[in-house]
């Protein structure tokens, strides 16, 4: 399966706007089998990744684990807070499409270009890192 950024983006943002830890049943909540399946085929991979943790619950027979008390690491509330502006996600899609491919570190350096450009037309203030 091949990952989906926006996928990823939906369930950190989903994670990120629901109170306590919440289960899987969140994120597959009125989705088909098919997109359940993507959906924690992605959790596994962010848990992989850092960006989230939770606890991977699996079974004799299950093909995709289920997932409890899921919250974000401090790694994943940085991405969301770069990627939850829609306007900001949407130019970091299109810098993506314009690469062909992509690494994840790439996804959050370009959008945090878009943030940090974002703030210095609004503020005035050069950003440095």
């Amino acid at each position: 399966m091949k990952r989906d950024m926006d996928i990823v983006r939906e369930i950190l943002c989903k994670i990120s706007d629901v109170p306590g830890k919440p289960d899987h049943g969140v994120l597959v909540e009125g989705k088909t089998a098919e997109e359940a399946a993507k959906i924690l085929y992605h959790v596994g991979l962010l848990e992989e990744a850092g960006l989230l943790k939770g606890q991977e619950l699996s079974g004799l027979g299950m093909e995709t684990s289920l997932w409890a008390d899921l919250d974000l690491t401090w790694a994943g509330h940085d991405f969301v807070d770069a990627i939850r502006d829609p306007q900001v996600w949407k130019e970091t899609k299109k810098g993506l499409e314009y690469a062909g491919s992509f690494t994840f570190d790439l996804v959050k350096a370009l959008a945090k270009g878009f943030v940090t450009k974002k703030i210095e037309e609004h503020t005035g203030v050069k950003l440095e890192f």
